[in-house]
């Protein structure tokens, strides 16, 4: 199957350069389980199976839990094409709310209990979802360095994060990917070249802006204007609707890009 704008090496896996993000597909504000769970649950067979996406990208934080439960349901057993990166560090007191909470305990917790729900016995690839400023960065990437060291881990990735923190990380520990907004209006960020320099996978979060840069004139224009920023890129738009991810994977096709 061929895959929607090439291909790209994260983790030491060759996936599809468009990959799949999974936020939506939780109830409103990424909170609780979706309205229609046979539609969420369609749109992730539908990306890798119809579209041949092997990137799929989520967090413990979105519903929380609610998508690495459905990600199990809709995909296990995994084809061992299929990258499936999560994110650990960020809570969710209430609907709207997100907390970075990076102490160490917590995320090794929080890795344990992904492993659960995905139901596998690694994650590939495994983000610090956000980098918790009441806790030492050391502290935070030392207890995914061990849990790597402990078979528990494939690969860290950093999420929302500047050239220097990635810089900081490197003096320490090799940095899989960096996952960070990036489209038409957020257009800046310093890390797209500096992970250039560096021979890291960027992950283009958000995309779309949430939908709102397709509504005007389509997915084409937005999609191609990150793609064309070097072949270390790779977005991830969101969806919980399967004719709108045709119309992402017809932009891509359409525009090539």
């Amino acid at each position: 199957m061929t895959s929607p704008a090439g291909t790209i090496t994260i983790a030491g896996k060759t996936v599809s350069r468009l990959g799949f993000g999974t936020m939506r597909l939780t109830g409103p504000g990424a909170w609780g389980d979706p309205e229609d769970r046979d539609t969420a649950l369609r749109v992730l067979r539908q990306a890798v199976h119809t579209h041949g996406i092997s990137h799929i990208d989520t967090a413990d934080a979105y519903g929380p839990h609610t998508v690495e439960n459905l990600i199990r349901e809709a995909l296990y057993p995994y084809p061992e094409h299929v990258l499936i990166a999560t994110k650990v560090g960020m809570v969710r007191p209430a609907q709207g709310q997100w907390k970075p909470l990076g102490n160490p305990f917590h995320l090794r917790s929080c890795v344990e209990a992904s492993l659960r729900r995905l139901r596998v016995e690694r994650l590939e690839l495994c983000y610090l979802h956000r980098i918790d400023p009441e806790v030492a960065l050391d502290d935070q990437i030392a207890v995914l360095q061990a849990m790597q060291n402990d078979g528990k881990i494939g690969h860290i990735g950093l999420s929302k994060v500047t050239p220097e923190d990635i810089r900081r990380v490197l003096k320490h520990q090799p940095v899989a990917a960096v996952q960070n907004v990036l489209n038409t209006t957020d257009r800046d960020d310093p890390a797209v070249e500096f992970c250039q320099d560096f021979g890291i996978p960027y992950v283009a979060y958000r995309p779309l802006g949430a939908g709102v840069l397709a509504q005007a004139h389509g997915p084409t224009a937005p999609l191609h204007w990150l793609l064309d920023h070097g072949p270390h890129v790779a977005p991830i738009p969101s969806t919980s609707q399967p004719r709108h991810l045709d119309e992402i994977i017809a932009a891509v096709q359409n525009g090539q890009v």
